[in-house]
């Protein structure tokens, strides 16, 4: 990974996207925001790497080796949004830009879905904008390095 380097993390279920509640998520699925993350990050100028894990140690490990020397952050930590201490202990150790995005709007589902441990850690969120979002967030990154 390089300074122009965007990391994309999308966590647990998210590799169901397209089948997973689609009346909440949407038809796309997780190729086709990476696909869409592609696009944006080329036409900003940055280098994708596009990863996905159902284990939250797993995510926690990609934030560690992301923590600096990247354009940044873009995570989607799905149900660990609102679990997850030790994800947003490792988000508040890096040292780059980090975007929350969610597709769905949290804050207009169940109310355990209203808390986010991550927002305090990141720099810039993305909420409710359905898998646009995730370009949107890409776009913002990007526009932290003009």
């Amino acid at each position: 990974m390089d300074l122009r380097t965007v990391l994309v993390l999308n966590g647990p279920n998210l590799n169901l996207l397209g089948e997973r509640e689609p009346e909440v998520y949407g038809s796309a699925t997780l190729a086709d925001v990476e696909v869409l993350c592609q696009q944006a990050a080329t036409a900003s100028g940055l280098v994708l790497d596009f990863r996905q894990s159902n284990h939250e140690g797993v995510l926690i490990d990609w934030v560690q080796e992301g923590r600096a020397g990247i354009a940044g952050i873009v995570i989607n930590a799905a149900g660990y949004t609102h679990t997850s201490v030790a994800l947003r202990d490792a988000l508040s150790a890096c040292r780059v830009p980090t975007v929350e995005v969610h597709i769905s709007d949290i804050h207009a589902r169940e109310a355990f879905r209203h808390h986010s441990y991550l927002a305090a850690v990141c720099d810039h969120h993305v909420i409710g904008r359905g898998v646009q979002g995730y370009a949107e967030a890409i776009t913002w990154l990007a526009g932290q390095h003009r």
